[in-house]
């Protein structure tokens, strides 16, 4: 019997999630999940939210689905001893650290590998198999041919998401919203970055739009296949969403599950009906109808669409003042292009045309006309053509009993004290890292463009293996510039089953002529070169922001570390210790892709460049591989060598990934690096700030409160951390 598995982003939507008839839910706490823009689940409310669900024989499933820096370890090490008292019943997490903290405290807790861990084939749901997990989350961007073929190669049970908002970028591999400002998406403060507003340069001039914008999945039709497959579980996405939706949603899966067998043609039907206020954005199925790349990209991306949900209602077609009994002018409008007419007492949220504001309202009033036509009242400032969205009905007022008891008194269990017992990485014996010398490494995405770099001799080079250098290497058998031992492949973070057997094909052949080194970005890479003669370096896309993963990445026989593109000064400091940080490839400059989608741009989409509101200007890149977002203003940290140097890293990457290499670009580079020099028009990333989080801001205004009443200012100071002698054994 498969599950149908819900989201509870708060304590009403817990109650229409099991009320509607959800076999389990998920649902986060305060850290280390990816909604943290959500309410979630204070300690006592989780506690008694596990018992209660258990009562009634449901599961419940706990996101601990973000990246983890070291500073956050051991608060993360009490926060699993925590769950493993109060006992839910799986763990949704992307961290490989988690994986090997889990590995050596709490065993008995069950581990599913989340989405934002990339699992797109078999050989990355098996070799998440064989770390102790029992499902993994299957990454969005794949079709049934695919997940049916996981299935039948793979020895865990599948997830899969079958309802709600979709991710533009594939999946666990965004970084525009944390290149603009640290709110990482790998770290549950995605500023949803797809959702805004553009403006692009083209040919004829210039257009605007929400280029990025995807619609949102339904699968209701494609249920039955799913269940034929053997998927176990269908997860509907909205942990930010109401319960409203989330008690809607559940509904009309729950009929559908319940009788499609009976009658599956007229089950679809009452089932799509009870879709119909989901209140979201505009549906696509996304490659579970494959039939081209570009047929793929028209269906998921909508550039009309503002980022919100909610059902349109049209565009403000005029405005009126009308006076009220208080004799003050209110704002009025009528609306044009929906095919829902409004109600007093329904709640609309309104978007600017420009992008420039949203507001939430609840309608007080409507008048019609001698025309007949309707008039609602608005919030000041909006004007003809912006855009009007339903979020609520008056009417939506469906009561579900209570999950949760109304005292919580008993309920006391919370993360203690407990010090984390000391981590330390192996150090490697000196002639074991001997391909890996110390200097500048320089990556680039054709043979051309090793030619380019060949006259300033990077120690070593990192070529990517795409459709383009897969011709040169295989079919083309190309004379290379650099020695097959200066050279290390670079595989794609993306990994989906469609390419499995053509990629192993293309690896065995590699390996089989020479090239030794290779960069592995997804754990499908791992499992496929494991029984290799190669050499595997952890690329930034396995995201060792901690020791612990650092050290699960170890006991995969991994030694050198790619030093993630999102990474700051202050965490990769913290994870290596100065005897470590000889393992690491620092990226020093690059133009990192932002958004990676698996398919190419609509033809409509006929520009290379476009900016946002804030004047930031990006570049859109359609591939044979798929296309690629990235930012015109480089991330560049050269004129930082010498603390670079002084803090004991002695290897740095400079990446011309997707972008094509000229003569002397290179020589200009190194000249910054080796005198200091800072670049014009560059970007920091997150090195210098570190990223945005919610916590460090409350502690900062919890001083400063502190401070005030004091009468004291606010001085920061870094907490020397206690630890224990015990270290764990590596496995």
């Amino acid at each position: 019997m498969s599950e149908l598995l819900a989201p509870a982003g708060n304590i009403e939507a817990l109650d229409a999630a099991i009320g509607e008839g959800a076999d389990a839910v998920y649902m986060g706490l305060k850290s280390f999940n990816a909604r943290l823009r959500s309410s979630n689940f204070a300690w006592n409310q989780f506690e008694a939210a596990v018992q209660a669900v258990h009562r009634q024989k449901k599961k419940i499933y706990v996101t601990v689905n973000t990246v983890v820096e070291e500073r956050e370890t051991e608060r993360l090490y009490r926060f699993l001893s925590y769950l493993d008292k109060v006992g839910p019943d799986g763990l949704i997490v992307q961290d490989f650290g988690i994986i090997r903290m889990c590995q050596e405290f709490f065993p008995n807790l069950e581990l599913h590998a989340s989405t934002q861990m990339n699992i797109a084939s078999a050989k990355a749901a098996n070799l998440m198999g064989k770390e102790g997990f029992k499902r993994v989350v299957l990454a969005r961007e794949l079709g049934l041919k695919e997940i049916q073929d996981i299935k039948a190669n793979s020895n865990v049970e599948l997830e899969v998401f079958v309802h709600g908002a979709l991710c533009v970028c594939e999946s666990g591999l965004c970084l525009f919203s944390s290149y603009l400002g640290g709110k990482s998406a790998n770290r549950g403060m995605c500023a949803q970055a797809c959702r805004r507003f553009y403006q692009a340069e083209y040919d004829g001039g210039i257009s605007q739009g929400y280029y990025f914008s995807p619609n949102d999945l339904q699968l209701i039709e494609k249920i039955p296949d799913l269940v034929n497959i053997g998927v176990e579980s269908f997860k509907i996405e909205g942990r930010m969403k109401s319960a409203e939706y989330v008690g809607s949603v559940t509904a009309a899966y729950r009929y559908l599950l319940d009788h499609w067998q009976e009658d599956k043609k007229g089950s679809i039907a009452v089932a799509k009906r009870m879709l119909s206020t989901d209140f979201a954005r505009a549906k696509t199925k996304y490659w579970y109808d494959f039939k081209s790349p570009e047929t793929i990209a028209e269906s998921l991306l909508n550039p009309k669409q503002a980022g919100g949900t909610g059902i349109y209602l049209g565009t403000i077609e005029k405005t009126k003042p009308v006076e009220n009994s208080e004799g003050l002018n209110v704002p009025f409008a009528s609306l044009v292009g929906g095919t829902y007419e409004p109600d007093e007492g329904d709640s609309i949220r309104l978007h600017k045309k420009d992008d420039t504001g949203r507001v939430s309202h609840k309608i007080k009033q409507v008048l019609v006309d001698d025309h007949n036509k309707r008039w609602i009242d608005i919030p000041k400032g909006f004007s003809i053509g912006d855009s009007v969205y339903l979020l609520q009905t008056k009417s939506m007022s469906k009561r579900y009993n209570h999950i949760l008891p109304r005292d919580l008194s008993t309920f006391r269990k919370q993360p203690g004290g407990q010090e984390l017992p000391i981590l330390d990485l192996s150090t490697p014996e000196k002639d074991k890292l001997s391909y890996f010398p110390e200097g500048i490494y320089v990556q680039v995405s054709t043979v051309s463009d090793m030619y380019a770099i060949q006259s300033e001799n990077p120690v070593r080079v990192i070529l990517e293996l795409n459709s383009e250098t897969k011709k040169s290497l295989i079919e083309k058998k190309e004379t290379l510039p650099f020695s097959k031992k200066q050279i290390y492949i670079s595989l794609d973070p993306f990994c989906p089953q469609e390419i499995e057997n053509d990629l192993i094909s293309s690896i065995e052949y590699l390996v089989n002529e020479g090239f030794r080194y290779w960069v592995v970005n997804n754990p499908a890479h791992i499992s496929i070169l494991k029984s290799m003669k190669a050499t595997c370096i952890a690329g930034p896309y396995l995201y060792a922001f901690n020791r612990w993963s650092a050290s699960w990445l170890e006991n995969q026989d991994i030694d050198v570390f790619v030093s993630p593109y999102e990474n700051s000064r202050q965490n990769l400091e913290a994870t290596y210790e100065k005897n470590q940080r000889s393992r690491v490839l620092v990226p020093i400059f690059a133009y990192p892709a932002l958004f990676r989608m698996r398919f190419k741009l609509p033809a409509s989409y006929d520009f290379t460049f476009f900016s946002d509101k804030e004047g930031g200007v990006f570049k859109a890149l359609s591939t044979e591989d798929g296309s690629f977002v990235t930012p015109e203003k480089p991330f560049s940290i050269l004129d930082k060598s010498t603390f670079l140097k002084n803090a004991g890293f002695t290897h740095f990457l400079i990446d011309f990934s997707k972008t094509q290499v000229k003569k002397g670009t290179l020589r200009q580079l190194m000249k910054s690096f080796y005198k200091g020099e800072v670049l014009p028009d560059i970007s920091r990333f997150n090195w210098k700030d570190g990223f945005y989080s919610p916590e460090k801001m409350e502690e900062y205004r919890n001083a400063n409160e502190r401070a005030k009443v004091n009468g004291n200012s606010f001085k920061n100071s870094n907490q020397k951390k206690a630890v224990t002698k015990n270290k764990p054994k590596k496995r």
